[in-house]
């Protein structure tokens, strides 16, 4: 071999080394950021559709949920790291719903999930999250077997089993209710497991159901079910299903000179219940735990930050209950000074007496809310306004 043949080959071999090595302290200063760019992140991730018909759940929910963390991460954030929300689209459908709680898990390395707005998807991602042992309130199921799923799982939201008697005896101690027309929707987990707390919590209050109608989310005729609630003569329709068919109900109603109003929960609190029903949706009812009107010092310091951040618009529940979802997320990491959920857990299930802007929420032993007050908001004049506010009892 040559001289020159040999040094090239010197020379080759040593360039190639430094580019070896080079690469290899390149990749090891990347492994060595990654974990420290995490560390000063605290990531919660957001259930909830986008897209589809249940999107005005989500978008709003995510709305809210970004103005607590820009709000947090404004004072320094959570233990001295950022809030930063992880969102994905999980388009209103069950599987969907399975598939991105487990990718906020295991791919996006979550401490907590604020979702799925809707009682139905809420109980599919649950099991995951508590297996995980990974933090998940969701800032709006009110239905029941939520909560029972495990010690990970949380909500915010006023129950039904909460709203439901107070509002019945609004409606036979100060509306003078009578007689109800019951419709429930019996595809829907929601609307089944809402109609059964009605039934349940209208005995012994002087109230009758006259009628208990069934329908399936995605029908479009109701003259059957109307003519039949029309022959009962009720003082008020309880649907508990969503607002398309809450709207076209009505219209069904009154196109058969049906009188009596529509009562619902948070299924129907939604400008397309309006936009839908038009003329004959006024007067419907819809029981929340959050309304604009009246609000607590909390409340109008977050209905201000909304409205400049978006044009003067107000914020709904859903906007509400999920900045509420983050605060208290936050909170319970800062009491239990880490973001560890297996720690953080036990602070978030002794809640007491929160001031969120969406009422002051209480956890109990059960790990579930109660919540004060309860809002009772009604179409009047196009819009929805608060027709009264109803206290609820904290224990």
């Amino acid at each position: 071999m040559s001289f020159k043949k040999s040094t090239a080959l010197l020379l080759s071999a040593v360039l190639a080394l430094s580019v070896v090595t080079g690469c290899k302290k390149k990749e090891e200063a990347s492994t060595a950021e990654a974990p420290k760019a995490a560390a000063d992140t605290i990531k919660i991730g957001f259930l909830g559709a986008l897209t589809g018909d249940v999107a005005m759940f989500g978008k709003p929910t995510l709305e809210g949920m970004k103005m607590a963390a820009d709000e947090l991460n404004a004072t320094g954030g959570v233990l001295g790291k950022k809030i930063e929300i992880i969102e994905s689209d999980n388009r209103g459908d069950k599987q969907e719903g399975a598939s991105v709680t487990q990718k906020l898990i295991s791919r996006d390395n979550v401490v907590a999930i604020v979702g799925d707005p809707t009682t139905g998807i809420t109980k599919v991602a649950a099991p995951i999250a508590q297996k995980a042992q990974v933090v998940l309130i969701s800032a709006g199921a009110t239905g029941p077997g939520v909560v029972e799923i495990g010690d990970y799982i949380f909500r915010n939201t006023l129950l039904d089993s909460v709203a439901i008697p107070a509002c019945i005896d609004y409606f036979a101690n100060d509306l003078k209710y009578k007689k109800v027309a019951i419709i429930t929707s019996d595809n829907n987990d929601y609307s089944v497991g809402f109609s059964q707390t009605f039934r349940d919590a209208a005995k012994g209050k002087g109230i009758t159901i006259v009628a208990d109608e069934k329908i399936k989310d995605g029908d479009k005729d109701f003259s059957g079910q109307v003519t039949n609630i029309k022959a009962k003569k009720p003082d008020v329709i309880f649907f508990s299903g969503y607002y398309t068919e809450g709207a076209l109900i009505m219209k069904e109603a009154r196109k058969q000179g049906v009188k009596a109003d529509m009562f619902g929960g948070d299924g129907l609190f939604s400008p397309e219940f309006i936009k839908l029903g038009g003329s004959a949706v006024e007067g419907s009812m819809a029981a929340l735990g959050f309304a604009p009107e009246q609000a607590t010092p909390e409340t109008e310091k977050f209905i201000e930050a909304f409205k400049k951040k978006f044009a003067g618009q107000l914020p709904g529940l859903f906007d509400a209950q999920g900045y509420d979802g983050v605060m208290m997320i936050a909170d319970a990491i800062t009491r239990a000074k880490s973001a560890d959920p297996k720690v953080f857990k036990t602070a978030m299930a002794s809640t007491k007496n929160f001031k969120g802007v969406s009422g002051t929420i209480t956890i109990r032993a059960n790990r579930e809310p109660i919540k004060t007050p309860l809002c009772l908001l009604a179409v009047k004049d196009g819009k929805f306004v608060l027709k009264a506010k109803v206290p609820v009892k904290m224990d």
